[in-house]
């Protein structure tokens, strides 16, 4: 049986799929994750993820716990687990990834496609629901030798 990895992120749900926010300490995981909730997601993990065999979770000491930068720690109702359906890398100018980029990759801890999403923009949950869409089949991510 697969032990468990423990990695700084945050986790969100919509329906059965997962999307995790990977970027280092200040970097908007906990506000884009707000964000996710205020949309309908479900929290899992905010901080710190525990992956086991393709699985998020929160560390038990942080169930049920967002923080809310200049407001605090917030207790609220959370997701115990969901399958990790995608990796959001989040990043901000002048490291944002080029107008159409590669096709994504695999992240090597879960194991899923990686794209990379400015948490500061407007549009970043709708881009999360996009990804989350064309990983479900219900849009379609076109390269460029399709267009």
């Amino acid at each position: 049986m697969n032990d468990p990895v423990q990695i700084h992120a945050s986790c969100a749900a919509r329906g059965a799929q997962g999307i995790m926010l990977c970027g280092p300490s200040g970097s908007g995981k906990s506000d884009l994750l707000l964000r996710l909730i205020d949309a309908g997601y479900d929290l899992v993990a905010d901080d710190r993820v525990c992956l086991r065999a393709g699985w998020a979770s929160a560390p038990a000491a942080l169930a049920g716990l967002l923080e809310v930068r200049g407001i605090g720690i917030i207790r609220m109702g959370y997701r115990a687990r969901v399958r990790v359906a995608a990796v959001a890398r989040l990043v901000s100018p002048p490291d944002y990834p080029p107008r159409l980029p590669p096709p994504p990759h695999r992240d090597k801890i879960a194991g899923q496609p990686v794209f990379f999403l400015d948490p500061a923009q407007p549009s970043a949950v709708a881009r999360i629901g996009l990804v989350l869409d064309c990983i479900a089949g219900r849009r379609q991510l076109l390269d460029e030798r399709q267009m």
